[in-house]
């Protein structure tokens, strides 16, 4: 197992997300891996937590890639956050990502929680994919 490919999974996650004209529409250039200092708009994404396990097998090396992308807004309400969520799964759910490191096997959308933030003024929704990659 190695975790090198990670920084490659990430780099071809977040060009995924920023470059779909859908996700566009909902949030702009508001893709972020890092937030920025200063306002934050309205309504972007994040790519967030990673959790990586091993799975190798006979074939060579390889690992899973439990990560959370989040889409976050301070509106009221949770239509605007819910269609940018929904882009953002559209996007990556079974892509077929090229890795600057390794191979990507798989990458499937696997959970999703929407809640309240900011004593409820604003809304969170974070989206749990998981990657197989390859380091072969």
């Amino acid at each position: 197992m190695s975790y090198a490919v990670s920084a490659a999974l990430q780099s071809a996650v977040f060009a995924a997300i920023s470059a779909d004209p859908v996700v566009a529409a909902s949030v702009g250039s508001a893709v972020y891996d890092a937030l920025p200092s200063g306002t934050l708009p309205g309504l972007y994404v994040s790519l967030g937590p990673e959790d990586v396990r091993v799975e190798d097998d006979k074939t060579g090396s390889g690992s899973a890639h439990r990560f959370v992308i989040s889409v976050v807004t301070d509106v009221p309400g949770f239509r605007a956050a819910k269609e940018a969520a929904g882009a953002v799964s559209d996007v990556l759910h079974e892509a077929d990502l090229t890795l600057s490191r390794g191979r990507l096997v798989s990458l499937r959308f696997v959970s999703a929680r929407a809640y309240q933030i900011d004593k409820s003024a604003g809304r969170r929704i974070d989206l749990t994919f998981r990657a197989r990659v390859d380091d072969n």
